[in-house]
């Protein structure tokens, strides 16, 4: 259950053990959306040695993008970051090899930010499920920010 109080131009929410202040006509304050898509998995060949690029391996992907609302109210895909348009375009990326998981992390994260002109930042994280490793039980990955 939640209460809303309105105080100055302030909004309180109170929740049962926590409360946010949010401004409803300040613009000294700013607010930061985040979409986020986690625990995408793909398929994919990325890797530096042969038997990864030949048979692939199993990656999972985490992707945040913060981003500034134009407007108070957000009403349509156009005021935010689409997140089915961010995943098309990430699969798409995935199924194109690349050596360093470095490297894919680095380019998924300048084209969000290319794409959508009021994203601010980026965290795109991957595992490796599955690392050419003898005798390795886990995952290996790399996380990647990339802020205007």
């Amino acid at each position: 259950m939640e209460t809303k109080i309105a105080f100055e131009g302030l909004r309180l929410t109170l929740f049962p053990q926590s409360f946010c202040v949010t401004s409803v006509t300040n613009p000294q304050f700013q607010t930061l959306l985040t979409i986020y898509l986690h625990k995408l998995r793909f398929h994919a060949h990325h890797g530096l040695y042969e038997e990864e690029k030949l048979l692939g391996n199993d990656f999972e992907v985490d992707i945040s993008i913060k981003h500034r609302p134009v407007t108070e109210k957000i009403v349509s895909l156009e005021q935010t970051v689409n997140y089915a348009i961010v995943y098309n375009k990430v699969k798409e990326r995935m199924g194109r090899p690349t050596p360093l998981l470095e490297t894919l992390a680095q380019e998924i994260c300048e084209m969000i930010l290319c794409d959508f002109g009021h994203a601010e930042e980026v965290c795109f994280s991957i595992k490796k499920l599955h690392p050419p490793i003898i005798n390795f039980e886990g995952s290996v990955g790399i996380s990647f920010e990339l802020k205007r």
